[in-house]
């Protein structure tokens, strides 16, 4: 690269400087607000109880007894965030997600949730919430999976890039091929052939803080979330058609960000928030663990 003469000596405003970090000061002195640092009068504490099983069908849900536990102002399940997504395969995909259906994918999968006065509370009532399960077979293998022998997860999946149109729902999403040029007289004129296979474990981003939102669901039909996002259009998107709600009357403020790496752009406990607040007419606010969020967020287990 030739050096041009007309930056000779030129003094930047911002190359070659230090500049202080807008947000640095309100995090070294902690008044940086985090998604955990923000409460509301009157405020419940949310809880999900989540499937300890890789495979299930969900036969039968039973919420009463905990709905007659003192302390307890809402329990719901899916039925509480029922199917609006019109035949939108993806933002069906988010539903199920944020709130198990027929089945539980993956261990960790939410089944229910509950908002009480306190964390104790919301505890107890969790295991008072009596699920039935039909255990089904799993694989945790990615090549096994792709197998067609191997339990099938979601039968309106159909392999999208085949020249025939599959009749038969299958594991595999979609078969996408690149190239260019002659491969086999590219093999032919080459001195070696070398053919290897790589596979790596799963893995998650591991951002410091957990996902965390308060949901306060007015009687006016409008509602306000304050969340640890990366994206909060996409999430007032996404929350507003879960909830059957104009995007218009959610509000979504980010709170400051304690690490995400691209998982803090996905929707998980936040539609389960908004859904007890409005069942129970007070705000939510919802914590995930550390255990929850490597079992249950980030790259989805499923």
């Amino acid at each position: 690269m030739n050096f041009d003469p007309r930056f000779s000596g030129r003094k930047f405003t911002s190359v070659g400087t230090r500049p202080i970090r807008p947000d640095g000061i309100d995090k070294v002195t902690g008044r940086a607000r985090y998604g955990a640092d923000f409460n509301m009068a009157g405020q419940l504490v949310g809880r999900v109880l989540r499937s300890p099983h890789a495979h299930a069908r969900i036969v039968k849900i039973d919420t009463s007894k905990a709905e007659k536990l003192a302390g307890v102002k809402a329990v719901i399940t899916a039925a509480d965030l029922p199917d609006l997504t019109d035949g939108d395969a993806a933002m069906y995909d988010v539903l199920d997600n944020c709130m198990a259906r027929t089945k539980a994918l993956y261990d960790g999968h939410a089944v229910a949730a509950v908002a009480a006065i306190d964390a104790r509370t919301a505890r107890q009532a969790l295991k008072l919430i009596e699920i039935e399960y039909e255990l089904l077979p799993h694989v945790t293998d990615v090549d096994e999976a792709a197998k067609h022998t191997a339990p099938l997860i979601n039968d309106a999946i159909f392999t999208e890039g085949l020249e025939e149109k599959p009749v038969k729902p299958s594991n595999v999403t979609k078969r996408s091929q690149f190239g260019h040029g002659d491969v086999h007289q590219g093999f032919g004129q080459a001195d070696f052939i070398v053919e290897r296979s790589f596979k790596t474990e799963q893995t998650h981003q591991g951002y410091i803080e957990p996902h965390a939102c308060v949901a306060n669901f007015s009687s006016d039909g409008t509602a306000d979330l304050w969340v640890c996002t990366q994206g909060h259009f996409v999430y007032r998107q996404h929350c507003a058609q879960l909830l059957g709600m104009e995007a218009s009357k959610l509000r979504v403020t980010s709170s400051e960000i304690g690490g995400g790496f691209g998982g803090k752009t996905h929707v998980w406990a936040e539609p389960v928030a908004l859904a007890l607040s409005r069942k129970a007419g007070r705000p939510v606010k919802l914590v995930m663990t550390r255990d929850e969020v490597f079992r249950a967020s980030g790259p989805t287990s499923a």
